[in-house]
């Protein structure tokens, strides 16, 4: 087959052991990132397995209609960047393991770093060390604070242990099925969602970008934050209200955040107003980047490829098209 892995930024998978599993198949990486439809049409116009990298390219109704040899999408989590109703119409699989028992420990232990880098100042740190200076102002620690977590997920499980074992306070919010879950883990739940961001001394968003949950966190929300409190957000920039976060920030409520997605990624924009902040650490969505994540997940897109080309197809989202499929 003709596979193409589009976003290899790094150029990370041609050194990946995952990639073995593809011998005898024809794979062409592309290291770059375009938008750009009429580039993509032509870079994939043979294509019959196209790799996404999560989400770094949406597949949508235009593009599909100029791929005249696709048959499979091979991918690994939520599709909301794939066009599913015209990949059921053109007789495009589409496979995407949702790994529902498999937190991502990659994500989760970048959040965790962050937290503590913000706190502790750990950049400004660095940079005072580089620049003939000694210590320059106080961290804060976690031990005693309390940590909130938006939403009690497979991530949110995992940041709450930590948080336990930091012997910090934890105290979630969430949908009720969340919140009932917290409490049978030993954990708090807020009364409300204002009590909840007027209390937390660390923030964390947790929550699956969904129609429902876009902008739910508010100006109003982080205006209820205490000024030494910082927010986390390694889940989807969409969850905080636009341009909400950089007035916060700015107004001193919270006093920190840590921020790892944006809202246009690739985001390259050097004069984005969250770079100017001193109270911020920004990071170019690091959570899933780490080598044995990666591994993993191509080894699972790759196996995806293989299940299909022996005709038995796995992790299949949209059965409906199994039965008339695009043939080669």
């Amino acid at each position: 087959m003709k596979v193409s892995v589009l976003d290899d930024l790094m150029n990370t998978v041609p050194k990946l052991p995952a990639l073995a599993k593809m011998s005898g198949h024809a794979v062409e990486i592309w290291n770059d990132h375009t938008a750009d439809e009429d580039v993509l049409a032509q870079r994939l116009h043979d294509t019959e397995a196209l790799v996404l990298i999560r989400e770094r390219t949406p597949v949508r109704t235009g593009l599909l209609r100029r791929l005249p040899k696709l048959r499979l999408i091979s991918c690994r989590g939520d599709t909301p960047h794939i066009d599913l109703a015209t990949c059921d119409e053109l007789g495009v699989l589409v496979s995407a393991d949702q790994h529902p028992d498999v937190p991502s420990y990659a994500t989760a232990e970048l959040t965790w770093g962050l937290i503590i880098a913000t706190l502790r100042r750990i950049p400004q740190q660095m940079a005072s060390l580089r620049a003939g200076q000694w210590q320059t102002e106080m961290g804060i620690g976690l031990h005693g604070q309390t940590l909130g977590i938006f939403g009690y997920g497979k991530i949110g499980h995992l940041l709450a242990g930590y948080g336990r074992t930091f012997g910090m306070k934890v105290v979630v919010w969430g949908s009720e099925r969340a919140r009932k879950q917290a409490v049978e883990d030993g954990y708090d739940a807020a009364q409300s969602q204002a009590e909840f961001f007027e209390t937390c001394d660390v923030i964390t968003l947790q929550l699956r970008l969904r129609d429902g949950n876009r902008g739910i966190v508010t100006a109003a929300e982080l205006a209820r934050m205490k000024p030494t409190a910082m927010i986390v957000n390694t889940g989807r920039a969409a969850l905080i209200a636009p341009g909400a976060l950089v007035e916060a920030l700015s107004k001193g409520r919270p006093g920190f955040a840590a921020v790892d997605v944006f809202e246009s990624e690739p985001m390259r924009d050097t004069e984005h107003p969250l770079l100017k902040l001193d109270n911020v650490i920004c990071t170019p969505h690091l959570g899933y980047v780490e080598i044995n994540a990666f591994n993993r997940s191509f080894d699972t897109m790759f196996e995806q490829i293989l299940a299909f080309d022996a005709g038995a197809p796995i992790n299949v989202i949209n059965p409906q098209v199994l039965t008339r499929m695009r043939k080669r």
